[in-house]
């Protein structure tokens, strides 16, 4: 593959905004629909020839400040006018990650109009890029999650899927995983400098393709706006969770002092008991023996 013409070839350095960047991720998906298609290509296993069509239902105006609608930028895709798929980066982790997941897939499945029947429900997946480890007893590359039955494992049905992209796992990429290319994709999302992004473009005409919108968005004054605006988001949120945490911390530091204090106090009113209990039975044989 010839990259040598392509604009981000002659950069060097630290990309201004990665695509952990949840505003980059959904502008350089919304912007270029070879890029959309190629990413879901890997993910779903399928080849070009295997998709018709890739539409965004919910676009935005890219450079536009991002109001409280737009404010969770996942990204819902139907594919050749029958399977729903929602996309979404999430660098932080909030906590309730498969409780979100489950209410965006579920909104996106009760899709029904009037008149339609049951049998026209599309299936929907659910795909996440998760920058923190969902379950850290688990730790899994890339994770695919269906209904099922808990005794043989039978499908209940494959129109509800969810997947989990880990992007701090790529090295437990399975063998299918490197088939398809996923973990290319991860790699381009966590890439921090151009050389690492050149690398990755020379494998995949794809990621080659991602690579030069995100040159060219880089260069945007408005785009770059709303990504710092996004970079903003992401420090107030760390502090507010760090400083939570500290918080917590504070609070079980002192409800493990509360505790020793109790266990001291218990400690000291047994000895109490059996210096009265001792008391006690110093008086009785006092009395005894002035009585004899």
């Amino acid at each position: 593959m010839n990259i040598s013409n392509t604009s981000f070839y002659s950069a060097h350095g630290a990309i201004p905004y990665t695509l952990t960047n949840d505003y980059m991720f959904r502008a350089i998906l919304q912007q270029n629909n070879t890029v959309l298609k190629g990413l879901i290509c890997s993910l779903l296993h399928l080849t070009p020839e295997q998709i018709h069509s890739v539409i965004i239902r919910n676009p935005i105006e890219l450079g536009k400040t991002v109001d409280a609608k737009a404010f969770i930028l996942d990204i819902e895709v139907i594919l050749n006018n029958h399977t729903l798929i929602n996309l979404e980066m999430q660098v932080i982790n909030h906590g309730f990650w498969p409780e979100r997941s489950l209410s965006y897939l579920c909104r996106s499945f009760d899709s029904l109009n009037k008149g339609e029947n049951y049998s026209d429900v599309k299936p929907v997946i659910h795909i996440g890029f998760l920058d923190f480890t969902l379950f850290p007893e688990y730790p899994e590359f890339y994770s695919k999650y269906m209904l099922l039955n808990v005794k043989n494992n039978a499908v209940y049905s494959d129109k509800f899927k969810l997947s989990v992209v880990n992007l701090n796992q790529i090295e437990l990429a399975t063998e299918e995983d490197k088939k398809y290319h996923i973990d290319y994709w991860a790699k381009l999302f966590k890439a921090t400098t151009w050389e690492e992004i050149k690398m990755l473009a020379a494998k995949n005409e794809y990621i080659q393709k991602a690579s030069e919108s995100l040159f060219e968005l880089c260069a945007e004054d408005d785009i770059r706006r709303q990504c710092e605006a996004r970079e903003d988001y992401y420090r107030l949120e760390r502090t507010i969770q760090s400083e939570h945490e500290q918080l917590l911390n504070s609070i079980q530091h002192t409800q493990n002092e509360l505790f020793n204090m109790q266990n001291e106090l218990s400690n000291t009113q047994n000895e109490l008991d059996i210096v009265k209990q001792e008391n006690a039975r110093l008086k009785a044989q006092l009395k005894a023996l002035q009585a004899n």
